[in-house]
């Protein structure tokens, strides 16, 4: 067993690993035990649907440290190694192998699991999710051999997905319950560009439809039957409907759960000695003055910086911006920000949507909530700048390419 004064990470991805370094750059001398159920050194998602699945980056550029940096920096990586429980009071959790750590403080980076497909067929081979590398290894040699995909659900991997199978000059249809893409995201402004950028690459882009059963020969998936009646062939079939929070352990210790793990600003649980976070935490945002939860690669890069230095009795708050990326063909985006569904009631764009060289900004009351560069560049520090801001702006200048972004934050505000 660890010593006490031991800090234990729970959960060996980008966020535990990051965690574990700024615990070691901000001087901490005592054990570090960073805990994975996976047997991969700790690795970032975003090349699993993107760079790597399109073949164009290595295996190993995934991983956030060369896999030596941990012995180097006398961090105590333990690969397959399943927490089953914490126990808060005791101050340690518990392993499947009956094994028991202690700890000083600990900090939980369970991250989210794939929303598993409950309809018959869903357990055939050649349905397939993407949430970790092997999940990547599985879709991307699928790639190789398969002359036709399917994808269920029109997010942000199912897009991706796509978007690696075309390039790889497979056939792909895609299938969405919505009527476009990302629609709680983006709103219908905005989700008709990734819908038009889709079909004009030759994806079979299908929505408002319902999923009845995934048909199956010889025990592998063979295509997909719709509510309706149609029937889709396909050699495999990937599944991205979103990803539920890894709660259970926190559920289990009696922490506050709601919708993810509960945290305040500097990343605390409801006990005092256990942290949280990445996509597992839904943390309280003090520029938006709500919990919010993120499912983002920036989440999981700088969440736990802040925990650890909250950790460690640093006087810190996790106020960062929202912010993620996508590449898809040859559309690059940012986004910047935060609006929840329904939450802005104008959006205006600058630049040509017809080209897809735009920013497009999401408004309440004149204030500026979040932006989103599609092949524009240099542009994420301004918009944040004016999400940050708070100030109400003209939406005739915010539209004018004319109008550079940093003079509107120079004018007094619009409603004044």
């Amino acid at each position: 067993m660890a010593a006490n004064n031991a800090f234990v990470i729970v959960g060996a991805g980008l966020a535990g690993a990051k965690a574990a370094q700024t615990l070691r750059e901000e001087g901490f001398e005592g054990p570090v035990v960073l805990l994975g159920a996976e047997s991969e050194h700790p690795y970032e998602r975003p090349p699993l649907s993107k760079g790597y699945l399109l073949g164009k980056e290595a295996r190993e550029s995934a991983y956030v440290h060369p896999p030596q940096w941990y012995a180097e920096h006398d961090v105590d990586l333990r690969l397959g190694a399943t927490v089953t429980a914490v126990n808060p009071t005791g101050h340690e959790v518990t392993l499947a192998d009956g094994g028991r750590v202690g700890y000083g403080k600990l900090l939980l980076t369970t991250g989210s699991s794939p929303r598993r497909l409950a309809v018959p067929g869903a357990d055939l081979d050649g349905v397939l999710y993407l949430r970790r590398l092997a999940d990547s290894d599985r879709i991307k040699a699928s790639l190789e051999s398969a002359s036709r995909i399917v994808v269920i659900g029109a997010g942000w991997i199912g897009l991706e997905t796509a978007a690696a199978a075309r390039a790889a000059g497979v056939e792909v249809t895609v299938l969405e319950t919505a009527e476009l893409p990302l629609p709680r995201v983006l709103g219908r402004e905005a989700s008709e560009v990734f819908a038009d950028l889709h079909a004009d690459h030759g994806v079979d882009l299908r929505f408002g439809v319902q999923v009845a059963e995934i048909s199956g020969a010889g025990g592998r998936a063979a295509g997909v039957l719709l509510a309706d009646g149609s029937r889709i062939t396909a050699d495999t079939v990937v599944v991205g409907v979103g990803i539920t929070p890894d709660t259970r352990l926190a559920d289990d210790a009696g922490l506050d759960v709601d919708n993810g793990i509960r945290v305040d600003a500097h990343l605390r649980t409801s006990h005092p000695d256990v942290y949280a976070a990445g996509d597992v935490a839904n943390a309280f945002h003090p520029l938006l003055g709500k919990h919010i939860r993120v499912e983002h690669w920036a989440n999981a890069l700088n969440q736990p910086q802040v925990a650890a230095k909250a950790m460690l009795g640093q006087d810190v708050e996790y106020d960062r911006v929202p912010y993620f990326f996508t590449d898809q063909y040859d559309l690059g985006m940012e986004y910047t920000g935060y609006v929840e569904p329904g939450g802005y009631d104008q959006v205006v764009f600058r630049g040509r949507r017809d080209t897809r060289e735009f920013i497009a900004f999401w408004l309440s009351g004149g204030r500026v909530l979040a932006g989103m560069n599609v092949n524009v560049w240099d542009v994420t520090d301004p918009i944040r700048a004016l999400v940050t801001s708070g100030r109400a702006v003209d939406a005739r200048e915010l539209a004018d390419v004319d109008v550079p972004l940093t003079q509107l934050l120079n004018q007094p505000d619009a409603t004044t």
